[in-house]
């Protein structure tokens, strides 16, 4: 039987759900970089033929580690799904000589690599630049168009976005970013194999979104995401996926699948997803790849990445699509044939929708709660009416337990301060948001409150 060595960090599918799909493939030897969820650690114990937590000797040498492992183990592959992690995976790869992400790899996750990338390639994207002293933050603000955006150039989930809109704001931008970067690290939310990849920022120029001119329907966010993979450096896109209006600064509020563009539409932002792609030159790995919308037809590539898209994106794909992208790769990385889409699938051919939406203590307007609340989803299950068909239920090893305090927003966080992920399956993509719309407004009412005590703690 085939073996396959399962790097797991924080981030990407929910690791149960991940960790099912790679066992239906091969028997799977997990390295947990990462402490396992409290919901998944029996069934992991379980899936897999073994699990090892390294100490702290042996994550001094990330590459290193995952290479004796998977020696150790005879893997005949080796995959990672965290944004953490993939740049070491893929180093590992190449000296194993398994298939993987590739020499670029790295192209797809330092923002700072990639952009300059981009510009080489002509790629339509905001103005930006690399930052990583307070004097170079002062002389980027200076340059560059307001409003700006400071962002960590190895973060993932919108952490340590900061705006600026003066230059009187620079430098408060710049110290907030960083003191949220090694909080995150704190956390376990941090590239794992490169060294100061915390104090590597970018600031790049806002450029206006315009989702009334792309889609035929209110509620949906300006940028979409075309989820794919590269397949021997070939992009192979899937679908696409869109969103509901960011919380400020630009914390992703939901992810819907599929995004309903019209064909026309959908055919362009595809093409600029795989000039993006391919302009990094990635071997085998998954892809996620985002796009803003603007008006009069314009587009700029905001990120890629050499993985698929986190939270509940792949588990959505495979509801409404039928596609398990995580056992395509396995099926691919361990040699046997695979078929992709010839195309990326519409939202014709789906069978209905589905979406994730982070529980964030702010309204629909974006402003915080007036009061602490407590997280239960039996009360939110019972007490939020939703369309006739819908099905809510929570991402346990995603969310908070029953009971804990819900987290004052923090627009520096981002998703460090979600109280939890629900998933919503509908008959249809605007069904999916005007549920969402229904959540998010009736979500400061009927979630009990906090005690003086409790949202002291």
């Amino acid at each position: 039987m085939s073996k396959v060595l399962f790097v797991h960090a924080k981030g990407g599918p929910p690791l149960g759900y991940a960790l099912s799909r790679v066992a239906a493939r091969s028997a799977v030897h997990l390295l947990a970089l990462s402490a396992l969820p409290g919901a998944v650690a029996a069934p992991a114990a379980n899936l897999c033929a073994s699990v090892h937590v390294p100490d702290e000797a042996e994550r001094r040498d990330l590459v290193s580690l995952i290479v004796s492992r998977a020696q150790a183990v005879g893997a005949d592959a080796v995959v990672t799904f965290s944004e953490y992690a993939v740049v070491a995976v893929a180093e590992a790869c190449e000296k194993l000589g398994l298939a993987g992400a590739g020499g670029s790899c790295a192209l797809a996750r330092d923002k700072r690599m990639m952009r300059r990338a981009w510009q080489e390639a002509g790629i339509p994207q905001p103005r930006f630049r690399p930052v990583a002293t307070e004097e170079e933050v002062r002389d980027a603000a200076a340059d560059l168009p307001y409003p700006l955006l400071l962002k960590a150039a190895w973060s993932a989930g919108s952490t340590a976005h900061q705006i600026i809109r003066s230059p009187q704001e620079a430098v408060r931008a710049w110290e907030r970013s960083r003191e949220v970067m090694a909080e995150s690290a704190r956390l376990g939310y941090a590239e794992l194999h490169v060294p100061g990849a915390g104090g590597d920022f970018l600031i790049e120029q806002i450029v206006t979104g315009s989702a009334q001119e792309w889609f035929d329907q209110p509620g949906w966010g300006d940028y979409v995401s075309v989820e794919g993979a590269v397949v021997d450096g070939v992009f192979r896109p899937v679908c696409l996926s869109g969103r509901m209006p960011t919380v400020a600064p630009f914390t992703e509020r939901a992810g819907i699948t599929p995004a309903a563009l019209p064909a026309g539409a959908q055919e362009r932002v595809v093409a600029l997803a795989r000039d993006a792609v391919d302009a990094l030159g990635l071997a085998n790995c998954g892809t996620h790849t985002e796009i803003k919308l603007g008006a009069d037809g314009r587009m700029w590539v905001i990120e890629t990445a050499a993985r698929f898209g986190g939270a509940m994106t792949v588990p959505q794909i495979e509801e409404v699509f039928g596609l398990d992208l995580i056992g395509m790769l396995v099926d691919h990385l361990l040699g046997r044939p695979v078929h992709w889409p010839e195309r990326a699938l519409t939202p014709q051919e789906a069978r209905g929708a589905a979406g994730s939406l982070v529980v964030l203590a702010v309204d629909g307007a974006g402003e915080p709660w007036p009061d602490r609340r407590l997280w239960d989803f039996p009360t939110v299950a019972r007490s939020v009416p939703l369309s006739d068909g819908s099905r809510l239920s929570v991402v346990a090893e995603s969310s908070l337990p029953d009971g804990a305090v819900v987290p004052v927003y923090d627009p520096a966080a981002g998703a460090n301060t979600m109280a939890a992920l629900c998933l919503l399956s509908a008959d249809a993509p605007q069904t999916v948001i005007a549920d969402f719309q229904t959540l998010v407004d009736a979500l400061p009412r009927v979630l009990p409150a906090a005690s003086p005590e409790e949202a002291r703690s």
